[in-house]
This record gives C-alpha cells, structure tokens and sequence, in this order.
C-alpha cells in the first residue's frame, strides 16, 4: 500500500513537472531569462517580449547571440542590412521571403554557390558594383532573358566544363591582340546594353 501511494505521489510530482515544462515552454521565455547583453541587443523587443511567439523569440535570441560573435564592421553590415529591411514595402519584403524560401529549396551545392556568387559580389570595390547594377538595369528584357538562359546552360555544367570553359576563355583572351580586346569589350557593351565595361 505504501509503495502504491509513494508511486502515486512520483508520478503526480513527474506529470506536474512535466505540465510546467510545457506550459513554460509554450508561453516561450521571460525578457529575465536573457542574459544581460542579449537583453542589450533585443532591446527595441523588451516592451512586446511576451507576446512574441516561443519561435520568434529563440530567433532573436539566437541572433542576439550571433552579434555578440561579429566584429564591428559585421555589425555595420548587418545594421545597414536591418535599416534597409525595414525600408521595404509589405510587397518587397514578401518577395525577398519568397526567394528565400526557393533558395531553401535548393540542393546544397547550389546553395554554397549562390553564397559564393554573393561573397564575391559583395567584396567588389562600390564602384564595380554599382557599374554591374547599371549594366543590369540597361539591358532590355531580352537581354535579361538571354542572360538568364546563359546562366542556366552554365549552371547545367559540371565543375570540370566549367573550368575547362574558363580555361578556353582565358586562352583566347591573352592571345587576343589589343584590338581584338576592344572589340571584344564593345561587343559585350552592345549585348549587355551597358554603358560602361566594369571588367577592365
């Protein structure tokens, strides 16, 4: 009898336990069980805290933890990038989460390019940048959709097409004489439609 009744009272004690457990975790955490400098940096959510919900508010946590790991120039970025979010129209913003949740979709050796394609873009000098933008914002829609068209004939490739693809175009252009250069640059302007060669 005694063994039935202390078994009783365990597992009263285990399912109150557990009961707690749950109903805490649903209601997600209190601004209290942040740590100081996660409070620092969430906080414009201190007011709304308990009404996110558990899943918003371990993002945020997580991303207050990642900005505690940037340098100063990552956190630049990263503020600039917020600002401009925050800039976007409800239209905008829907779009750029629709992208993502494509790129989500997609197998992780294209994801690693697209990051690497994105790497290499964001690491050019601003003026190369805003030359590429420029170039992009010139062309026609044909030549958009011409482009579009090449990139996914380059993207069927194999690395190993693809290098040997560079390699060829690499040869010709340090046997190409001045001349043939320039011609070549124009030929590129005039198809791009751009108005200037960010390459050179």
């Amino acid at each position: 009898m005694n063994k039935t009744l202390n078994r009783l009272r365990v597992t009263i004690a285990l399912s109150l336990m557990l009961g707690m457990t749950i109903v805490s975790s649903a209601a997600g955490m209190a601004w209290s069980d942040l740590t100081e400098t996660e409070q620092q940096v969430l906080k414009p959510f201190a007011k709304q805290w308990q009404e996110l919900p558990p899943e918003r508010q371990e993002r945020l946590r997580q991303g207050a933890e990642r900005w505690q790991t940037m340098s100063p120039e990552q956190q630049a970025q990263a503020k600039e990038r917020f600002q401009r979010w925050k800039n976007l129209s409800p239209e905008q913003k829907a779009k750029l989460r629709e992208r993502f949740e494509r790129f989500k979709q997609l197998p992780p050796e294209e994801q690693r390019r697209i990051r690497e394609n994105f790497k290499r873009f964001r690491d050019m000098p601003p003026e190369r940048k805003e030359a590429l933008r420029k170039r992009w914002q010139n062309m026609t829609p044909e030549q958009k959709q011409a482009f579009r068209e090449k990139r996914e004939q380059w993207q069927q490739l194999s690395p190993e097409e693809r290098e040997a693809k560079i390699s060829e175009m690499r040869d010709r252009w340090e046997k190409a004489s001045p001349e043939q250069r320039e011609q070549f640059k124009q030929r590129r302007m005039e198809r791009s439609g751009a108005g200037d060669w960010p390459f050179q």
